[in-house]
């Protein structure tokens, strides 16, 4: 039986031996069936794929790195744009606070406008007029030719420099130059605060119905509703000044100059 094991063993062993050289030539003609030619030309062949392979990758990479430096500039563009916008809604808010703090004579609110507030303006037209000719005499910064930029150079009038007259001045310049301006709204607005300030109701009156006969879906537009009801209020016509108030309340149910008018009417 050993002897049967060992032949047995045997015979593996010349198999194994008769299959490796087999699989070498099977290996060796297989590289050799790669491409044609010499090995000169195919080892030429293959550096050409390369080259071409590594010039390739070299295109993406550059590519890739355009790519990047684009998209650096349009996130620092991005950041830029968000702090200009944060500047512009910080600036609003302060002239909003500082608009609030020059009245006197009201608590300051945002409501609405009515046929009321504007025929109770109607009233100080002609006073406005004459006020205009009292500020004739008044400096006003030159126009630039841009809306913004006059703007906030009469804004800085009335909150860097004190310079009531002169803002007056300007901001009616300011009206009449630039009718299209989103700012028209609380140009106006400044105007009654102004006029307000200097004692001239009437003309107060006149601007104040202004932002609400022509803006009425403007944010001032109910503040500047409920001022002129205000003012009838202190010129005691209590009619007029009830019915703004009402006007204001019916408008405006939700706003916070709703709720003042709601306390000037049971006062009356």
């Amino acid at each position: 039986m050993m002897s049967n094991f060992r032949l047995h063993l045997l015979s593996l062993s010349l198999l194994v031996g008769l299959a490796a050289p087999l699989g070498a030539a099977n290996a060796q003609a297989s590289i050799s069936s790669v491409g044609s030619g010499s090995v000169e030309d195919r080892v030429t062949t293959l550096e050409r794929i390369s080259n071409a392979q590594a010039q390739l990758l070299q295109q993406l990479q550059q590519q890739m790195s355009d790519n990047q430096s684009d998209i650096d500039s349009l996130r620092g563009q991005i950041q830029q744009n968000s702090y200009q916008l944060n500047q512009v809604i910080e600036r609003q808010k302060q002239l909003y606070q500082q608009i609030d703090s020059l009245s006197s004579g009201s608590n300051g609110a945002q409501a609405g406008g009515g046929a009321d507030a504007a025929a109770a303006g109607a009233t100080g037209a002609a006073a406005a007029d004459s006020g205009s000719s009292d500020n004739a005499s008044a400096a006003a910064p030159a126009q630039t030719g841009d809306a913004n930029t006059d703007y906030n150079a009469a804004v800085a009038l009335i909150l860097e420099k004190k310079q009531y007259d002169q803002a007056i001045t300007a901001l009616q310049a300011w009206v009449k130059k630039y009718p299209d301006s989103t700012y028209q709204p609380n140009a106006n607005y400044w105007l009654g605060q102004l006029y307000y300030i200097k004692g001239k109701k009437d003309d107060s009156a006149y601007y104040f119905a202004t932002v609400v006969k022509n803006y009425a879906k403007s944010p001032k537009a109910p503040e500047a509703l409920f001022k002129v009801g205000v003012i009838m209020q202190e010129k005691n016509d209590t009619a007029k000044a009830k019915a703004v108030f009402q006007q204001v309340i019916k408008q405006f149910p939700n706003s916070d100059s709703a709720k003042q008018a709601q306390k000037r009417l049971a006062g009356l």
